[in-house]
C-alpha cells in the first residue's frame, strides 16, 4: 500500500474513532469505494490494524495524561491533582473499572462476530441511523445538570453496558458512550469527558489483542509493513489528539445534533450503496 493511502486511512481513524460518527463505517467505505486496505486475515492487514489501535491508544493516553496521574492517585488515597472535578469523586478510577467489565464480556462473547458476519454494510447502516436517532433524542431531553464531580456508579453501569455495543460495526464507541451520558444527564462536555477516559482500556485491550492475534498468525509485524505502521500509528495519534481537544471544545458551546444529522444520512448512503451494488460486503 503507498504511504499516502495509509496517511490517509490514519487521518480517517483519527478523526471517526473520537467523533461520535464511526471509524468502522468509514474505513469499510474507503475500503468499499477506494479498494484501500489490505485482504482480511492476511498479515498486512493484521500490521495495520494494530497500528491504528496503537495510535489512537497514544491519542487518549498522552491527551489526558494528567487526569489519569490524578485518577490514579486520589484512588489510593493520595490528594495531587488539577482538576477540581476529578478531586471531588476520588472513586472515578473504580467507577472507570466497573464501566470496562460489560465491553470486556461482549468482547468475549460476541467478539467473533464482531469481527465477521456483523462487518455488513445493512448492520453498518442501521446502527449508524439508530444510534444517530438516540444521540438526537439524548442531546434534546437530558437535564444536562451533572458534571464528573458528581458521576456515580449507576452513571458508570449504564454508560459502561452502553459501551458494550459499541463492539457492533457503526456503533462508535464516543457515539454510544456519549449519548448514554446525556441520558444520565451529564452535560455534554462531561459525557464526552468520561466517554474518553472509559475507551482507554477499551482501547488498550483491543491494540493487545490485535497484537496477540498478529503474532498468533503470522509471527509479528513484516519487514515491509514497520515504516507504514510507524507512519499510521503517528498520523493517527496527533490526529486523535486533535480532534479530542476539538470535540471538548465545540460541545461546551454546540449540540451533537449535526453529529445525530450525519451519522444518518450516512447510514443511507450506505444502504443506497449497497443496493447499488458497490460495496464488496
Amino acid at each position: 500500500m503507498p504511504i499516502y493511502q495509509v496517511v490517509i486511512l490514519a487521518i480517517i481513524q483519527g478523526l471517526t474513532e473520537f467523533l461520535p460518527v464511526s471509524s468502522t463505517a468509514h474505513l469499510a467505505l474507503a475500503h468499499w469505494l477506494f479498494g484501500w486496505g489490505f485482504k482480511e486475515g492476511t498479515s498486512l492487514d493484521f500490521s495495520f490494524d494494530v497500528a491504528l489501535h496503537v495510535g489512537t491508544l497514544l491519542a487518549v493516553i498522552l491527551y489526558f495524561l494528567r487526569d489519569w496521574l490524578q485518577i490514579i492517585a486520589q484512588a489510593f488515597g493520595i490528594g495531587w491533582g488539577h482538576d477540581r472535578q476529578l478531586s471531588h469523586n476520588r472513586g472515578m478510577l473504580w467507577l472507570l473499572i466497573a464501566g470496562t467489565i460489560p465491553v470486556g464480556l461482549a468482547g468475549l462473547l460476541f467478539g467473533r462476530h464482531a469481527e465477521g458476519d456483523w462487518r455488513s454494510p445493512w448492520v453498518i447502516a442501521t446502527t449508524l441511523i439508530v444510534v444517530g436517532v438516540l444521540m438526537w433524542i439524548a442531546d434534546g431531553s437530558g437535564a444536562r445538570n451533572k458534571d464528573l464531580s458528581s458521576l456515580g456508579p449507576g452513571d458508570a453501569g449504564m454508560i459502561g453496558v452502553a459501551q458494550a455495543f459499541a463492539i457492533v460495526p457503526g456503533v462508535s464507541r464516543s457515539g454510544i458512550t456519549i449519548t448514554a451520558g446525556l441520558f444520565r444527564n451529564l452535560d455534554r462536555e462531561a459525557a464526552a469527558r468520561f466517554s474518553f477516559l472509559l475507551s482507554t482500556p477499551a482501547i488498550g485491550a483491543a491494540a493487545a489483542k490485535a497484537y496477540w492475534d498478529l503474532y498468533k498468525h503470522h509471527g509479528g509485524i513484516p519487514l515491509d509493513m514497520r515504516v507504514p505502521c510507524i507512519v499510521g500509528a503517528l498520523v493517527s495519534a496527533i490526529v486523535g489528539m486533535i480532534v479530542i481537544a476539538f470535540l471538548l471544545d465545540y460541545l461546551r458551546h454546540h449540540s451533537l445534533r449535526v453529529f445525530a444529522w450525519y451519522r444518518i444520512a450516512l447510514g443511507v448512503l450506505v444502504i443506497a450503496l449497497t443496493l447499488a451494488g458497490v460495496s464488496q460486503g
